[in-house]
């Protein structure tokens, strides 16, 4: 089962993406959070950000070198290699904006609210939930038995003592350095 945007949605969002309806350099600066991997032409969406934006270009993405490193990957590999696939590469997403890039770490606190897979580091019973799962996309790219399968060996080494065995010092590490990564292009003068 793959989960995928209806096409006309899908269209919509890459026209609006590829050619938005603004003046050259109309803002100071953009942003866009966790949507590039989305898109189906970056080159093309990169460049028109850029277009209209005289200032900074920020892209709050995740690494795909980095995905398949956490300890979910040793219970869901699938699902991380399925979300890995769908980034793409921070310098390639570097290169396409040009200018002076800047790449910095974002460190995930370990009580973070939002719902995505490295959110729960320290809180694996979290992602026993269908809603946390759900919550993160790259959930819907593994059949229903599979993530039976990855659930039920998560669940078996959390009540076993086996996951905290291995990871307790994430309960209360306030911080995780996983994938997450801020691009930002600066236009030199």
């Amino acid at each position: 089962m793959r989960a995928q945007r209806p096409t006309h949605l899908s269209a919509a969002i890459d026209a609006v993406v590829e050619k938005l309806p603004l003046p050259n350099k109309h803002f100071d600066a953009a942003m866009t959070t966790f949507s590039v991997h989305q898109w189906n032409d970056l080159a093309a969406g990169l460049a028109e950000m850029r277009r209209v934006t005289r200032g900074p270009v920020v892209i709050l993405t995740a690494d795909p070198a980095l995905v398949q490193r956490f300890w979910l990957n040793d219970y869901a590999p699938g699902v991380l290699a399925a979300e890995a696939r769908r980034y793409p590469a921070i310098s390639r997403v570097a290169g396409l904006l040009g200018g002076h890039v800047e790449i910095l770490k974002v460190p995930i606190p370990l009580h973070c609210r939002d719902g995505f897979n490295e959110a729960y580091y320290g809180r694996p019973e979290r992602l026993l939930e269908d809603g946390a799962r759900r919550a993160c996309s790259a959930w819907s790219f593994v059949d229903p038995d599979t993530t039976l399968g990855y659930v039920s060996h998560l669940r078996r080494d959390l009540e076993s003592g086996a996951w905290d065995r291995r990871h307790k010092a994430l309960r209360a590490q306030p911080a995780f350095d996983g994938s997450l990564r801020l691009i930002v292009s600066i236009l030199e003068s």
